[in-house]
């Protein structure tokens, strides 16, 4: 068992988010309470795609800096990274002297490719030379640690954020600034209305209606940090990142496996690793993007793993009010089930004409209180690649470190 004051112990002590919600986490928090953002037509030319629409930052909100790494221009994904990542470590009372020896392990799913969409399109015949996103965070936050970018597609910081637990686990650090970051792509965009996998009007997860997903731009960042030394320097953790596992489908190359036999695994070990139970769980915030088949998987491996408490457990539809931010999603989950655990509510979900075929509970007229002292978080990817995390509240547990 583990111990509360074990160095081993991963608790997370920083918070910064950038979405179409606003800037920071009390904007974060705010708009989910509110409702969450609108879609918006994406301002790109050439667009000749049926889906347009994105849940996007307001672009007077995204910093014109940094522009470039190492003489390289710059998209706007890791641009939101570098101010999320400020934000974390700021809410982390880590000054610039303090960060030298912090890694950064980023999701990211398409990068800075769109700063090469911009530069093709305005007829440029050289381009950018894609630059890893965490590398350009570590350079602006002056880190000397390892610097790790993960590709996972729509589960990138999904596995980032148990990476980074696992850094700690291991003792290889003591603080890890991890998160996610995505920016606005035509690839992204083109992909998905070429799939017949893009919604037109909203993301709409676990609604009869739903045509597909829609994306949403921004960054989600925290800072993980070995509980002993957070003790140490006096900081006070908002959760604890109790458990994670991974799994894989191995079933297809886009199609979930419509058993949900590895969904089931990931929950079952994250549970397991935090040294929970299914009845600690106080709400679920599901992969959930709005595609059919997803969300029917999904929606059975709960009912599959929380059984008749299924009906009762809250479920936050996080992508229907920030849209899916894909590499950046499980990160934004993370922030949010923090966010969550501190406050002791779970939002209201975006009204929905709910498929029977997912019968699952989603709270929809008001914010509901959570009756456990922890949340799940699923993440999913093309290639069958899934993660869950176990966040897990501290208050109570040491006078000194309630919140």
């Amino acid at each position: 068992m583990n111990t509360f004051h074990s160095d081993r112990r991963v608790v997370i002590t920083g918070l910064g988010a950038i979405s179409c919600l606003g800037t920071g986490v009390t904007a974060h928090w705010d708009g989910l309470l509110a409702g969450g953002g609108e879609p918006a037509e994406v301002p790109l030319p050439h667009l000749n795609m049926r889906a347009r629409k994105m849940y996007l930052v307001d672009r007077a909100e995204v910093p014109a800096e940094p522009s470039s790494y190492a003489g390289i221009e710059l998209g706007s994904s890791s641009r939101l990274a570098v101010a999320a990542a400020e934000q974390a470590l700021v809410d982390a009372g880590l000054e610039h002297g303090d960060r030298g020896d912090v890694p950064v392990v980023l999701g990211a799913e398409l990068g800075n490719s769109d700063m090469q969409e911009l530069q093709r399109s305005a007829g440029r015949s050289e381009w950018t030379t894609l630059t890893p996103a965490a590398a350009v965070v570590g350079a602006q936050i002056g880190s000397r640690a390892a610097l790790t970018s993960v590709g996972n597609a729509c589960s990138a910081s999904g596995f980032a954020l148990t990476i980074a637990s696992d850094m700690i686990r291991a003792g290889e650090a003591t603080t890890v600034l991890v998160g996610g970051a995505e920016g606005v792509t035509r690839a992204g965009l083109g992909a998905f209305n070429r799939l017949g996998a893009a919604d037109p009007v909203r993301c709409r997860p676990f609604d009869r209606n739903r045509a597909g997903t829609m994306f949403g731009d921004g960054s989600a960042m925290l800072v993980l940090e070995a509980a002993g030394h957070a003790r140490r320097r006096g900081a006070e953790p908002y959760a604890e990142l109790a458990g994670a596992a991974w799994s894989c489908d191995a079933y297809h190359p886009t199609a979930p496996d419509p058993s949900g036999d590895q969904i089931v695994r990931a929950m079952t070990e994250a549970l397991a690793d935090a040294e929970l139970n299914s009845s600690d769980i106080g709400c679920v915030i599901p992969h959930g993007t709005g595609t059919p088949l997803n969300d029917v998987v999904e929606s059975q491996a709960l009912r599959r793993m929380f059984g008749q408490r299924t009906g009762e457990l809250p479920l936050l539809s996080l992508k229907a009010m920030i849209g899916h931010t894909t590499g950046a999603a499980g990160a934004f989950a993370g922030l949010t089930a923090t966010l969550m655990l501190r406050h002791r509510k779970s939002p209201a979900n975006v009204p929905v004409d709910q498929d029977p075929e997912c019968d699952v509970w989603l709270p929809q007229q008001h914010a509901v209180p959570l009756e456990a002292p922890a949340v799940l978080v699923n993440t999913y990817a093309f290639g069958g690649n899934n993660t869950s995390l176990v966040v897990k509240d501290v208050a109570g547990e040491d006078a000194e470190w309630s919140r």
